[in-house]
């Protein structure tokens, strides 16, 4: 069996914080330049997780800015956590295992272990595992959950939901794997946000920016995306990843979870209502976001629903590592995504106000083939 990798080896997390089910590909050169990567991709050349984008670094004025954005949302951020936390332990109980989908999910699996230990005395075990559009969840890393812990007792966590690709991928996954032989996993994803409605166990609905999104490896623990090629991948091998030790000068990852974790107090109080009031809702998930996306599909003239990413989080992916066409937003004056439209006004992409949209923002992806 494959065994888990711990920083500071592997990742800038400490060691107690994550076990990372990936195999170690930093050795390897996997980045590729992001126009080249993005046309195979779209052409169907290539799939997204056989390589790595080249991770942009942000200039000085952005990074300025993301510490601001963490200062003004470190609260809010906590109080989202605190809730989904609460809301995970209220349901499914104490006896549980944490397991993050890497990698924007990592952070949110660490902060939540760090408020079931600070408010209600916890220790619990947190995992990061791969899951990759239209190829599934790693099976051997839910092998190694089955061997290790019951698998009815893992909780999947992820950072926010979009359109409900990922979330829709790990219910499929899941089920596919039990249906070959495999444990049974509960698919009920928690995530810090759901404006998309396609999850039931969230800490809040809002489309509200969660700093994790700002920036790439340097806020996620110095790992890459996850990597699925078989040229570097064998079988029985955890999906891979790579180390950027290189970037440890720009690390913010340890810095967001402190400073996150240190408004935890105040916002303790505040937790119980804000988790009655989800409580008492209709959590249903009503895929609302789905519509949405495919409506501004349609109005744009875009050939996939893949090139449409809705919410702060997605839009803010399509700017770093993507070829981005435009940017869609409700107010243009919004706090909530001026890191957006910095990162637009830098690379140059246009930004539209379209005052009816159901997210605070969406990233449209360039269609190279046009």
């Amino acid at each position: 069996m494959t065994a888990p990798l711990h920083g500071p080896e592997f990742g800038s997390y400490a060691a107690e914080e994550v076990s990372w089910l990936l195999k170690d590909l930093s050795h390897l050169d996997l980045e590729a330049d992001i126009t080249y990567r993005e046309k195979r991709i779209q052409a169907g050349e290539a799939h997204y997780a056989e390589s790595l984008p080249i991770e942009y670094q942000p200039d000085a004025a952005y990074r300025e800015l993301f510490d601001t954005v963490l200062r003004s949302s470190s609260e809010r951020l906590a109080l989202a956590v605190g809730v989904v936390t609460d809301l995970v332990l209220h349901e499914r109980g104490n006896d549980i295992v944490l397991v993050s989908l890497a990698r924007a999910g990592t952070p949110i699996g660490i902060l939540m272990r760090r408020w079931a230990k600070q408010v209600h005395g916890l220790d619990i075990p947190h995992y990061a595992v791969s899951i990759v559009r239209d190829r599934g969840i790693d099976a051997a890393a839910l092998d190694y959950l089955a061997r290790h812990h019951d698998s009815e007792s893992v909780v999947f966590v992820d950072g926010w939901t979009g359109k409900g690709a990922i979330a829709r991928e790990l219910t499929a996954a899941l089920q596919d794997y039990h249906r070959k032989g495999g444990a049974l996993f509960n698919d009920d994803l928690a995530v810090l946000a759901d404006p998309g409605y396609c999850a039931r166990t969230y800490g809040t609905r809002d489309d509200f920016l969660i700093a994790s999104a700002c920036l790439n490896s340097t806020v996620s623990g110095l790992v890459s995306r996850t990597v699925l090629n078989d040229t570097v991948i064998g079988p029985g091998e955890f999906h891979g990843a790579k180390f950027y030790s290189e970037l440890a000068s720009e690390d913010v990852s340890n810095h967001l979870l402190d400073t996150v974790t240190a408004s935890c107090p105040a916002v303790r109080e505040q937790v119980p209502t804000a988790l009655a009031d989800i409580l008492d809702s209709d959590r249903t998930p009503t895929w609302a976001g789905w519509r949405s996306v495919e409506k501004v599909r349609e109005e744009y003239g875009i050939s996939t629903v893949n090139f449409v990413k809705p919410g702060v989080g997605e839009t803010t992916r399509v700017l770093l590592r993507r070829v981005p066409w435009r940017v869609l937003v409700r107010d243009l004056e919004a706090p909530e995504h001026a890191h957006i439209r910095l990162l637009a006004e830098a690379r140059g992409v246009p930004v539209d106000e379209v005052a009816d949209l159901a997210y605070s923002c969406m990233g449209l992806v360039k269609d190279l083939a046009e």
